[in-house]
């Protein structure tokens, strides 16, 4: 491709040097592809990169305009294809081995293509576009034009493949959604077709969905109308009405993220939940596969594949069987299916049915992304998610064909890098702040040697200085640490330099002449946004008397590096330095170079800013930096936007340019020359790729100068320290390090077959490095700790100097604090004057008041948001109220009634309502006019007054059932209402919302007015309360009783403006005064205290009236009362020394005291009458009050119920106003879907004309060809009939004889799944050409008959030679043509599947046109029902009025009249029935008793006659007076029965004497006998212990005894012995007796067990 395009990115002709690239290097991003069965490749950047897995040869192909996007690979055609990144992007098409570009596809794609695949079988690649395309496009990339291409607006696919039988279908898929597409073909026509694929959800369940936009639900609610879809629900019209779903009926699906393809043109999908899917291509459905698990199935590892890298690998672990694996990639053969995941397990999927078994073969200890079979299948690539690339991996390779040497993992995230020029030794600096020294001088085998800690801090720069003696490195916290670069010294740390702020690049400079080094260290300190550079030396003096050059800490002193330092003009991004005091640097807000020439030394106080002596402006963009080649005559310029520049030292003229990053992969990060000036090292930032460029062209004197430089610094610099340092790298041991492979591979096979596991990253071993440990300390902190230990030690006996005085001196302060606390309160010191560290107590006082003033503030701050609030809530619920909220409590009852809260009514709102009564009055004036022109004439008078009563009624009714509501009863004018029955039109629907609002507000109106005079009343009743309980008070005062006084109040609810008050009360805290208000207050108290000092004065008005009147000047009679009667003075004395006179004052004394206490009493029961009084009249005042509270209590629950009458009827309106426009947008999206159809249909109807049309032509082609092709074969004797007979005989034998036919050989151990794919354009080339062969060996002048000449046999071969291509052009037709009728068979269908639609939409169209008729039609209305004209069966509390009918009045009461008289009649007959029944009855009962009776005496005369005469019915007859006698029997009986009861009694009195006697005697008998008891006790006691004492005593008789005993036991025994055998021997002879006798009666019977 030409990268002129892009800004003159290839040198142009004018330029005196160019550059090549000589190799790359770089690792792939999930794009890795067989080219042939033993080549890979991948892209990297701008290019792609080809390896072959068993020579490791490699090449590349680079993209000229940028970086490779989307690539796909052909391995049957040995092609590749790539897209760049651009405007109106390109499609190359190259060939391996020759990288030949074979097409070059332009389409429409804006700006890039995300995907690219090929087809397997046949010239056709798919391209997806991304934003603002996302177009599929289908090419035959031989011919170079696009076949078909779709767009879908806004789809973002993350995978596309072609089905590998048929290059008919495609599969697109993304996170969410999988798409299979069908390319159809007429001959030169191309169309797509898509079909969504229906997932599982999220759990594996299988979603059944319905198209909701043509749901017709079996049940219509008559109530609330017909049922919807949600999309006319939510008003939606157009097409997103057809896909609409609630958010509540969205169910998560599974997430694709890997796909295969089978030999059945199914399915296999991975999905993120760990599902397996298998999706059906014909049937567009997937199912969930679940995993068989045997009972013993063991967990087996498969070696299906052998590393190249690794020749043995030990056996690992057995493992479980894997279970909801997240599978990322696929792999079909002719096995199974090999897949893996995000556990780094390959595995073998072996389906049967809807389940699957699977067998662990390969572990890989990363996420696994991608599988690919090499063609021949004997290969299979692994593509793990994390590259080498992110695993801390140091690569070797050779720098003049970039060969791969070897490698070394370091497992740590590396940061910078650097290559030793004194040694070889690499140098990386680590993330933790840690340096590796990895020894090359056996490029083999790498090996780390040396580790090194210099910071905690991340290691930003490397850079190795040209003499080879040092290694500057500087870390992210601004220090630049300078190390030993020769192994000799094992890398000593020399020292530090500490910046002032971050750094931004560092370089240096060695003068050879000189000996010396200066390291140039840019900076960009924040204040001052210009660049700063500091430079200083590297004297040998630092390596040599190292001790000397640094302090205590490791900081170089500035006397030995020299540090100066320099304040550039512009902000720079990167700076280099030549010998000559030349500086160039790169600014980082503009694209140009600066030339600055430093002064030769400055001093830190006189610095001033340095101008660029010359900016070249540079064609790049985005932050650049710079690097000097090693002879310093070559200045390298590299950006974010990829471009490298090679300018001239001496006038900065560009020598070369090279684009070999993209900007689209941020650019260049980093470019090395080397020592010769030879190669270019050039390193992307995120493309992954190094570029190694070489001179292509350049001036003999130019490249002789570098390569002389190169020698002359390896010769006379660096020769002795390479030599010396190689020796000692190679002594070096190798740092503690352990191996450990990444693969775990069974050595199991599975297959006879042999397959390999290919690395694309070459042969490598990977080395697990001991990472450092939490305690290990860097080499800053050793020096940092050395350095305290020394001035500890240093200044030991000050430190304990100091300690002792601050103890001392904690001491006194401690003591003073303590007195001070003695003190008296007013002597007594603050705590903070005792404070010794002033500075810190006054910051502390500072901090303290601005956290004071912070508090303050966000307390200010949230009072006013409180406030704000209040004030909102306020005006919106309090203010805007014309009426306030508020509520009446009865006194005595529980009874609280509140008003209703009103808002004014707005303009606009009486504006409406005005209108539509006036709208409503022009109506009613119409419909009176029209009826007395239309309606007949009255009736006579007397028919009118009647209808006049019944009117009245009437009207009544209508009140309360057709209006239904009792509104006009409470307020609200029912007049201007429409008829229920007559709200047809939208407009009149929102004409009675507002009337009906509108009663709405004049009921709550006339109810709050009835409240007001309720709260007035209360008001009153309050106040006539407290006026009463003055004079109860005084009473009670007066009685001196101590009853509670009942006061009634207002709540809270009836005086709600009290809430917005706040009361000091209220308050619970310290009020706070502003200074101000303290001032007022102070004030207001001065005069206050004047005011009392003057009232507390000497007043003569006061003091007179309290001596002259007590006081008082009117004296009450309560008062006279109340005083006591003064004793005569004489009273002291005794009665006795009275006088006369005395007598007679004190007598007059008693007089007065008992009439003060008679009118006392009087007085008192005055004022308990009227106390009880008061009393009363306050009760029976608040009962009354009371009972209007009651009363407006059911007003308003009366009120409240039409309230919600009227706002039933509002809610019934607005909610067929809701249905309307339902049924509007319905109708409107039917409408709109069934003009898409038909536009569709249109298309669609020509197409199949179209379509049709050319199959009738291409058929009358393929007729007129063939009967051209049966005529060939008849006229061919005719036209050799001038051959004899036999020979045209032989030669139409000849004609009709082919060639056999060409048959592919698969071998049989061939691992390909999908075996021969069936008609692949190459399969057809391939049988073409056999064929053609066939004819030509056919043709030769060996095979033709004996007799025919050679004219002839060459005019015979033309004529086979015609008919075989004839042949072959009728079968490619007839196969033409019967594609062209399966497209015209799919496009009729097609048509008559949209014919079907428009129909199905016409039948829902008619539907829906009927449902808006019945709603229209079928209003609801609302009556009001007294109990009893309800006359539904059911318990329930709100009856079903689905079936129920409304009927008027009158015909129910005419109805019931008749029935009333039709039972009146019916009553009567069945009285008439029942008396005659009754007489029936009474004579049957009659009857009935006469006959009883005959029996009754017919059983008398039988017993008379069967009576047995005895003696006492002797007596009974003969005894003149039966009753006497019968007396006097009884009175004998009665004598002697008392006589039995006073002998029985007598005999109980003798026996109760007995028992008594017996009782004494046996409680006497019980109490000796217990005395007995104890006499035995003690008895036996005693005899027990002499026992025992003469047992102890007499032995020699206790041994006899035992003697004895035992004796007698072994004479016992013995005789139970032979007792025992003397029942032996006699059970013996009983069994044999007993046998004798059974074998006698049974003697056919046998001894089972001796048998």
């Amino acid at each position: 491709m030409d990268g002129g395009k892009l800004g003159g990115r290839r040198p142009g002709s004018g330029h005196r040097a160019e550059l090549e690239v000589r190799w790359v290097q770089g690792f792939p991003n999930r794009n890795v592809g067989f080219v042939t069965k033993r080549t890979v490749c991948y892209p990297c950047g701008n290019y792609i990169i080809f390896i072959n897995i068993e020579t490791l040869e490699r090449s590349i192909l680079r993209c000229h305009s940028g970086k490779v996007e989307a690539f796909a690979v052909n391995p049957q055609q040995n092609v590749i294809a790539y897209s760049d990144r651009q405007l109106k992007p390109v499609i190359h098409i190259h060939s391996y081995p020759g990288l030949k570009r074979q097409a070059k596809l332009k389409g429409q794609a804006s700006l890039d293509y995300t995907l690219l695949a090929f087809s397997y079988t046949g010239p056709y690649l798919a391209s997806y576009s991304s934003l603002p395309d996302f177009s599929l496009t289908i090419w035959d990339w031989n011919k170079k034009v696009v076949l078909c291409s779709q767009s879908q607006m806004g789809v973002e696919v993350t995978a596309m493949s072609f089905n590998p039988m048929s290059w008919h279908q495609l599969c697109l898929y993304n996170g969410t959604s999988v798409t299979l597409w069908t390319i159809e073909r007429n001959n030169e026509e191309h169309i797509l077709k898509s079909k969504s694929v229906t997932l599982p959800a999220e759990d594996g369940n299988l979603v059944h969905e319905q198209n909701s936009f043509f749901s017709h639900p079996t049940y219509n609610d008559p109530y609330f109308g017909p049922i919807l879809p949600n999309s006319a629900i939510a008003g939606l019209v157009g097409d997103e009405a057809e896909t609409f779903k609630p958010k509540d009926d969205i169910q998560p699906y599974v997430h694709p993220t890997a796909h295969c393809w089978t030999q059945i043109s199914d399915l296999y999908m991975g999905c993120e939940e760990g599902h397996c899917l298998k999706i059906g291509a014909d049937t567009f459905k997937a199912t969930v596969i679940h995993q068989k698990l045997s009972a013993d199935a063991k967990a087996k590892k498969r070696a299906t594949f052998r590393s190249v890298s690794q020749s043995t690998k030990a056996e690992a672990e057995e493992r479980k069987e894997a279970q909801n694996v997240r599978l990322l990639a696929m792999a079909l053969h002719k096995d199974g299916l090999y897949a893996a995941g995000n556990d780094g397990v390959v595995r073998l999927y072996k389906f049967k049915g809807n389940s699957f078994q699977m067998e662990d073969c390969l572990e890989v200890e990363e996420p696994i992304t991608n599988l690919i079979f090499s063609p021949d299948y004997y290969y299979l690539l692994v593509e793990t998610e994390k590259s080498v690339a992110e695993s801390g991996e140091v690569h070797v390779w050779q720098l003049e064909d970039g060969a791969f040497v070897s490698k070394l993992s370091l497992h740590t995230l590396v940061t910078a890098m650097a290559c030793s020029l004194s040694c070889s030794c690499v140098t990386v600096g680590a993330k933790k702040g840690q340096l590796y020294f990895i020894d090359l001088t056996t490029i083999e085998t790498p090996r780390v040697v040396h580790r090194v800690a210099i910071s905690e801090n991340r290691i930003q720069f490397l850079h190795y200085e040209q003499s080879g003696r040092f290694l500057i490195t500087s870390t992210t916290n601004g220090y630049i640490f300078i190390l030993n670069a020769l192994p000799m010294e094992s890398f000593q740390v020399l020292g530090y330099v500490a910046m002032t702020s971050e750094i931004l690049d560092i370089t240096s400079v060695y003068d050879v002449d000189k000996d010396s080094t200066e390291v140039v260290v840019l900076l960009c300190p924040p204040e001052i946004k210009r660049a700063r550079v500091e430079i200083f030396n590297l004297p040998s003096k630092i390596i040599l008397e190292n001790d000397e050059c640094i302090n205590e800490r490791g900081q170089l002193k500035e006397s030995v590096i020299q540090i100066r330092g320099y304040e550039l003009e512009y902000a720079l991004s990167s700076v280099v330095k030549r010998k000559d005091s030349i500086v160039f640097g790169y600014a980082s807000q503009a694209p140009f170079i600066c030339k600055y020439h430093l002064t030769a030394k400055l001093t830190w106080k006189d610095q001033p800013i340095m101008f660029a002596e010359k900016t070249t402006p540079s064609k790049q963009f985005g932050r650049g930096f710079l690097e000097l080649s090693a002879h310093g005559k070559w200045l390298a310029s590299a950006s974010e936007s990829g471009l490298l520049f090679i300018h001239d030292v001496s006038n900065l003229e560009v020598l070369a340019r090279e684009y070999c990053h993209s900007y689209h992969g941020q650019g260049i990060r980093s470019l090395a020359f080397s020592l010769d000036g030879q190669h270019i090292l050039v390193n992307g930032m995120k493309d992954g790729a190094l570029v190694c460029l070489k001179w292509k062209k350049l001036g003999e004197r130019k490249s002789k100068e570098a390569t002389d430089f190169g020698a002359f610094l390896l010769s006379n610099v660096l020769d002795s320290y390479i030599f010396q340092g190689n020796a000692h790298l190679k002594t070096m041991p190798e740092w503690a390090v352990t191996s450990s492979p990444i693969y775990k591979i069974s050595l199991e096979s599975i297959s006879s077959q042999k397959a390999s596991f290919i690395d694309t990253t070459e042969q490598d071993e990977y080395f697990l490095l001991t990472q450092p440990k939490p305690e290990e300390t860097t080499w800053l902190d050793q020096k940092a700790e050395t350095a305290m230990n020394v001035e500890s030690s240093k200044f030991h006996g000050n430190k304990k100097e100091v300690k002792s005085r601050i103890k001392q001196l904690r001491k006194k302060i401690q003591d003073m604090m303590f007195e001070n606390a003695m003190v008296p309160k007013i002597e007594m010191l603050e705590q903070y004057e005792f404070n010794l560290d002033v500075e810190e107590q006054e910051r502390q006082q500072v901090h303290s008041e601005a956290e004071v003033a912070r508090v303050k503030k966000d307390i200010e701050m949230e009072n006013l948001a409180n406030c704000y609030l209040r004030e909102i809530i306020k005006r919106e619920c309090w203010d805007t109220m014309s009426v306030k909220g508020r509520s009446v409590k009865a006194f005595h009852s529980s009874y609280e009634v509140q008003n209703y809260p009103m808002k004014e009514q707005s303009p606009e709102e009486q504006y409406m309502l005005e209108r539509v009564c006036y709208l409503k009055k022009i109506e009613s004036i119409d419909l009176k006019l029209r009826r007395q022109i239309v309606e007949f004439e009255s009736q006579p008078s007397v028919i009118e007054g009647e209808r006049t009563e019944e009117g009245e009624k009437q009207e009544e009714e209508k009140v309360d059932a057709l209006v239904g509501s009792m509104s006009s009863l409470y307020g609200g004018n029912t007049s201007t209402l429409y008829h229920q029955l007559e709200v047809h039109t939208r407009e009149e629907k929102i004409n009675q919302i507002l009337l009906l609002r509108n009663i709405i507000y004049n009921v709550k109106s006339h109810f709050n007015k009835e409240f007001d005079a309720v709260i007035r009343m209360k008001d009153l009743e309050i106040v006539r309360v407290q006026e009463r309980n003055v004079r109860i008070a005084e009473i009670l005062m007066q009685l001196e009783l101590k009853e509670e006084i009942w006061v009634p109040v207002l709540s809270e609810k009836e005086k709600p403006d009290q809430a917005l008050i706040i009361q000091d009360s209220e308050i619970k805290v310290e009020k706070y005064l502003t200074p101000l208000q303290k001032a007022k207050e102070k004030i207001m108290s001065r005069v206050n205290y004047k005011r009392r000092l003057a009232a507390q004065e000497d007043n003569a008005r006061e003091r007179g009236l309290m001596d002259m009147m007590n006081g008082v000047l009117e004296i009450k009679k309560e008062d006279i009362l109340k005083k006591e009667i003064p004793a005569p003075a004489f009273t002291v004395k005794p009665e006795g020394l009275w006088n006369e006179e005395e007598i007679k004052q004190y007598k007059e004394y008693e007089k007065k005291v008992k009439e003060l206490n008679e009118e006392r009493e009087k007085h008192r029961k005055i004022l308990d009458t009227e106390l009880r009084k008061l009393q009363s009249s306050i009760q029976e005042t608040t009962q009354s009050f009371d009972e209007i509270v009651t009363r407006l209590f059911e007003k308003k629950v009366n009120s409240e119920m039409v309230i919600y009458q009227e706002e039933l009827k509002i809610t019934n309106l607005l909610y067929s106003l809701l249905l309307d426009e339902e049924l509007s947008s319905r109708e409107a999206g039917l409408h709109h879907y069934l003009n898409k159809k038909r536009k569709e249909k249109l298309i669609s109807h020509e197409a199949v004309k179209t379509s049709r049309a050319e199959v009738d032509a291409y058929r009358e082609a393929y007729d007129i060809l063939f009967v051209e092709d049966k005529l060939m074969e008849r006229g061919f004797r005719k036209e050799f009939s001038d051959l004899p007979t036999h020979q045209i005989d032989q030669l139409f034998k000849l004609y009709k004889r082919r060639p056999r036919a060409l048959r592919v050989k698969v071998p049989v151990d061939s691992a390909n799944p999908y075996g021969e794919r069936p008609g692949s354009a190459e399969a057809l080339k391939a049988a073409l050409a056999h064929l053609m062969k066939g004819i030509d060996e056919m043709d030769e002048p060996e095979n033709r008959p004996e007799g025919v000449d050679l004219p002839n046999w060459e005019r015979f071969c033309e004529a086979r030679r015609a008919k075989v291509e004839s042949e072959q052009m009728v079968k490619q037709k007839a196969l033409i043509l019967a594609e062209m009728q399966t497209f015209l068979q799919k496009r009729t269908e097609d048509d008559e599947r949209l014919r079907n639609d428009i129909e199905q939409v016409f039948a829902e169209l008619n539907l829906l046109r009927d449902q808006k008729m019945t709603f229209q039609l079928d209003l609801m209305v609302q009556f009001l029902l007294k109990q009893g004209q309800v006359e539904l069966d059911g318990t329930n509390l709100i009856p079903d009025y689905t079936d129920a009918i409304l009927i008027s009045r009158t015909i129910i009461e005419e109805l019931n009249s008749v029935i009333r008289a039709q039972g009146e009649k019916k009553v009567a007959s069945m009285v008439e029935s029942k008396d005659f029944r009754k007489g029936i009855f009474q004579l049957e009962w009659e009857h009935k008793k006469m006959q009883m009776q005959v029996e009754d005496l017919n059983q008398k005369a039988r017993d008379i006659q069967k009576l047995n005469v005895t003696k006492h019915h002797q007596i009974f007859l003969n005894a003149l007076n039966y009753d006497s006698r019968m007396n006097h029997e009884v009175s004998v009986m009665e004598g002697t029965l008392n006589f039995l009861d006073k002998v029985h009694r007598k005999n109980v009195q003798q026996c109760e004497t007995v028992m008594k006697e017996l009782e004494r005697l046996i409680s006497v008998k019980d109490i000796a006998n217990r005395k007995l008891s104890k006499e035995l006790q003690e008895m036996l006691v005693t005899v027990s212990e002499r026992r025992h004492i003469n047992e102890a005593t007499d032995s020699e008789l206790l041994n006899q005894r035992i003697s004895k005993e035992h004796y007698e036991d072994i004479v016992q025994r013995q005789q139970l012995v032979d007792l025992a055998k003397a029942q032996a021997q006699e059970l013996s002879v009983l069994q044999a007796e007993v046998e004798r006798l059974r074998m006698r009666t049974f003697p056919a019977f046998f001894d089972v067990q001796e048998f």
